[in-house]
């Protein structure tokens, strides 16, 4: 299938709110990419040539401690942008990046948007106003690992998918290995949490599909553990 390279930069939330002149010249540099499932589109402590943004598929970031333990810090879907800070500092990419599923993404060449916004301080300033959107996802992150416990974090990560797929059943997005590295702890005690919060009947669990039963209950077990 052909990438209309335009309508998906349209989708990007780091472009959002730009008139559509500059989105066509953003559209004219970026290099359409494709990936199968588990292929690795780059790897920590390489030069950052330039940033991603998906179009179809998920990317997961993550990075792996000398044991070979992985820990991921975040999952990118279709309209999210990686890999931009590194490229404007002129850096490495500090973690690797791999596809979740079959994947198209655009890829911005670092040289070419420099160039772009240097001619056009509109979209630097765009761009700074997302990079201090990231910052405060990060922050909140770094909150909800430090100061929660195990079971809020789970109870806010079930929060953010009904959010973002605006349902009380849905599946979940990762392997549930995955997900318990995501989240800071081990398999073992994300099976627990889930078998406490379905023996309560705050959620049901059928495979990956999971079902909110009781949000309002959910919700506060989110914000407990400070």
């Amino acid at each position: 299938m052909t990438v209309d390279k335009l309508q998906a930069v349209r989708s990007i939330t780091f472009f959002q709110g730009l008139p559509e002149e500059k989105l066509a010249r953003i559209a004219g540099i970026a290099v359409v990419k494709r990936y199968e499932k588990g292929e690795v589109l780059f790897e920590a402590d390489i030069l950052a040539h330039g940033f991603y943004a998906p179009v179809t598929g998920r990317v997961k970031i993550y990075r792996t401690s000398p044991s070979g333990k992985e820990h991921i810090l975040h999952v990118f879907g279709p309209g999210e942008a990686f890999g931009e800070v590194p490229v404007f500092e002129g850096r490495t990419f500090p973690a690797h990046a791999q596809a979740l599923d079959p994947c198209e993404a655009l890829f911005f060449p670092r040289r070419d948007f420099e160039e772009m916004i240097r001619k056009d301080p509109d979209i630097a300033m765009k761009m700074m106003a997302m990079l201090s959107q990231k910052l405060r996802l990060l922050v909140n992150k770094i909150d909800d690992l430090s100061l929660k416990e195990a079971p809020a974090r789970v109870a806010s990560y079930l929060l953010l998918l009904r959010s973002s797929q605006d349902a009380d059943t849905f599946r979940l997005d990762l392997p549930k290995g995955q997900i318990a590295f995501y989240l800071g702890t081990i398999q073992e005690t994300l099976s627990r949490i889930f078998k406490r919060l379905t023996d309560e009947g705050i959620i049901a669990i059928e495979g990956r599909e999971i079902t909110i039963l009781d949000r309002e209950r959910l919700e506060t077990l989110a914000g407990e553990g400070r």
